[in-house]
């Protein structure tokens, strides 16, 4: 395995052909990439701990634990690492299945460098998209779990329920007057750090809260 480099997205190598790996991390690293290579997927599975930013590089015809068998695998146990499949042998039905599973791109040996450099390009850009999106996933889910039972029940009725989220019309639903769910919308808005309904909307359909209606 590569040593360890400073922080950053890394390029996971994963082929079981050490003459392969020697080279093209040698390559990817004159051109500045962080890159650590793997014999087998069983290798790479016994290092990754799935929090580290990037994307692999990954044999198809492995033995073992082919390609596309750990990128199911990953997929399973809720990783969502780009992958760029490398192959001498890759048949059609290979390329739909893995490209169906989300593969960035399936390319076969021997490609050009200047392709699999674009490739990775867009990897390492989809692992930020990714990431980014569950980091946004998450802290809205923090703030909603901040928000009081009382808080939660009007939001709900916000969001779900258009007809009804007018203060007034929640305020008869609740039994409790305007002037205490205007107070509470208020600071539902203020926790969920928005400024508008559709704002907090916006927020918590993307969070996949609310999801039973």
């Amino acid at each position: 395995m590569a040593e360890d480099a400073a922080e950053g997205p890394c390029v996971f190598l994963i082929d079981d052909d050490a003459d392969i790996r020697t080279s093209l991390s040698r390559a990817l690293g004159l051109r500045g990439y962080q890159v650590k290579t793997f014999e087998s997927a069983r290798a790479f599975l016994d290092a990754y701990d799935g929090t580290a930013l990037g994307c692999l590089i990954l044999d198809f015809g492995m033995p073992e634990m082919d390609g596309l068998q750990l990128q199911r695998h990953l997929k399973d146990n809720g990783i969502s690492i780009p992958i760029i499949f490398i192959t001498g042998h890759g048949g059609v039905p290979e390329t739909v299945e893995a490209m169906k599973m989300g593969a960035v791109d399936f390319l076969e040996k021997p490609f050009k460098q200047s392709i699999l450099i674009d490739r990775i390009e867009v990897a390492f850009e989809t692992d930020e998209k990714r990431r980014s999106a569950r980091l946004r996933t998450l802290e809205t889910r923090a703030r909603y779990a901040s928000l009081t039972e009382r808080e939660r029940e009007i939001a709900h009725i916000m969001v779900t329920d258009p007809a009804r989220s007018p203060s007034k019309e929640i305020a008869r639903h609740l039994g409790i007057s305007p002037r205490t769910v205007d107070h509470h919308r208020a600071r539902i808005l203020e926790k969920m750090e928005v400024h508008s309904v559709a704002e907090l909307v916006d927020a918590t359909v993307k969070a996949g809260l609310f999801r039973d209606g």
